[in-house]
C-alpha cells in the first residue's frame, strides 16, 4: 500500500513540477565552500557545539563535524551555519 502514495506523489510532483525536496519531504543542503552551510526543512536541533552539529529530519539525521562552528540563523525550518565544515553525513 505505500506505493501507492509515492507514485501519485512522484504523479503530482512531474505534473506540477514541484521541486523533489518538497514532495518527499527531504532537506536541501546548500554549501558555500567549506565555510558555510544552508540547510532547509529540518526538525530541530539535536546537539550542537563548536566542533558538531546534529539535526533531526523527517526521515534521519544529519551530522556536521567541523571547527569552529557558529549558528548564524535558525529558524523553524531553516538554519545557516557558518565555520570550517570537515564532514557531512547523512543517516537514516
Amino acid at each position: 500500500m505505500r506505493l501507492l502514495p509515492r507514485k501519485l506523489n512522484q504523479w503530482a510532483a512531474n505534473l506540477l513540477d514541484l521541486p523533489q525536496d518538497v514532495v518527499h519531504d527531504l532537506p536541501r543542503i546548500t554549501m558555500i565552500g567549506n565555510m558555510q552551510l544552508y540547510i532547509e526543512n529540518h526538525r530541530g536541533v539535536l546537539h550542537f557545539s563548536s566542533d558538531r552539529l546534529q539535526l533531526a529530519l523527517s526521515h534521519g539525521k544529519l551530522d556536521i563535524h567541523g571547527k569552529q562552528l557558529v549558528i548564524r540563523a535558525i529558524l523553524t525550518e531553516e538554519v545557516f551555519i557558518e565555520g570550517t565544515i570537515d564532514d557531512i553525513q547523512y543517516t537514516k
